[in-house]
């Protein structure tokens, strides 16, 4: 009798402490588990931006952008997207021209329908989208990274910093800015000992715009180094209108030419427009320095680390 109670209470004593420790693996697990979820929701990254600041999720896996040049370093990048804006995309980025991606609508008419279908996790605009913005906020978090043209390389940098900390890419970006820097020194290098100057106009349907410093397209003379063959040139989103007589004023050694029909479609061509004798008697049709520029990385695009760099091997191939 004495030895049955004795091993009765030793299998309850075991039971009991089978059943104890079981719960507590039970309790680890579950604790592990809330720890885990409490971690993936707290990765989210601050971005303070033009139009706000915006909490953003760590690696979203549904990118909608509605910006050419965030969509060319998020390429560079080889970071994956759900959807574009796919009329007029720069040709250098027409794999996203395939059903593999969702019609985001517009640059300036997103396709709310579509969006809402697709349920980002992160949208990114530049100024072409920005009056959509709050609408767009509404379905997801958005940000705005376009590039300010009155600090152009600071703004581009920014920009791919940010990116890079969303997608943990920190290293290539800095590897990629570091590559570009050095491409721009050696350009500013070679055009500030030529002491040449320069015009950058914009041609569409035969008009002329001109742009200097600080302007839309002033990075090259703002940092590449080409001095500006007119200082006063006004600094606005489509330039300042001028005449065939202003070039032969002002003479430049160099002419810069962004092509926009080339892009959007129209009538009359760049090198069209600039066929005729006055600008023949210009010192850069002479001396062959008129420079067609592709408008996909200087008006469609721009501000990304694959169309930025290709911008500056344009600009240092002219002065070969």
């Amino acid at each position: 009798m004495t030895k049955r109670l004795a091993m009765l209470i030793s299998i309850l004593i075991l039971a009991v402490f089978t059943a104890a420790c079981g719960n507590q693996s039970s309790s680890n697990e579950d604790a592990a588990a809330a720890s885990d979820n409490g971690e993936k929701e707290q990765k989210t990254v601050t971005v303070e931006h033009e139009l706000g600041k915006t909490e953003v999720p760590v690696n979203p896996e549904k990118v909608v952008v509605f910006d050419f040049g965030t969509l060319d370093t998020l390429k560079k990048l080889g970071v994956d997207v759900t959807a574009v804006p796919k009329e007029n995309l720069p040709s250098y980025l027409s794999d996203y021209d395939s059903e593999e991606y969702e019609n985001a609508g517009t640059l300036f008419e997103p396709d709310f329908e579509k969006l809402s279908e697709i349920d980002p996790d992160l949208i990114i605009i530049s100024g072409r989208t920005a009056e959509a913005y709050d609408d767009l906020n509404e379905l997801a978090p958005t940000i705005h990274l376009g590039v300010d043209t009155t600090r152009y390389m600071d703004s581009f940098k920014e920009n791919a910093t940010v990116l890079g900390k969303i997608f943990g890419k920190e290293s290539q970006v800095e590897e990629e800015l570091a590559a570009i820097d050095e491409q721009i020194s050696e350009l500013n290098e070679k055009a500030s000992a030529s002491e040449k100057d320069s015009l950058i106009i914009l041609t569409n349907d035969g008009s002329i715009n001109a742009y200097g410093p600080g302007s839309r397209f002033g990075v090259i003379h703002d940092v590449f180094g080409f001095q500006a063959v007119d200082e006063n040139i006004e600094a606005s989103t489509h330039g300042q209108n001028i005449s065939f007589e202003y070039l032969v004023e002002n003479d430049p050694d160099y002419l810069f030419v962004v092509d926009r029909n080339q892009v959007v479609g129209g009538e009359s061509s760049a090198e069209k427009t600039l066929d005729n004798k006055l600008v023949q008697d210009t010192k850069a049709y002479k001396d062959e320095n008129i420079v067609y520029l592709n408008p996909d990385y200087w008006y469609l695009s721009g501000g990304g680390l694959i169309s930025v760099s290709e911008m500056v091997n344009e600009v240092a191939s002219s002065m070969e």
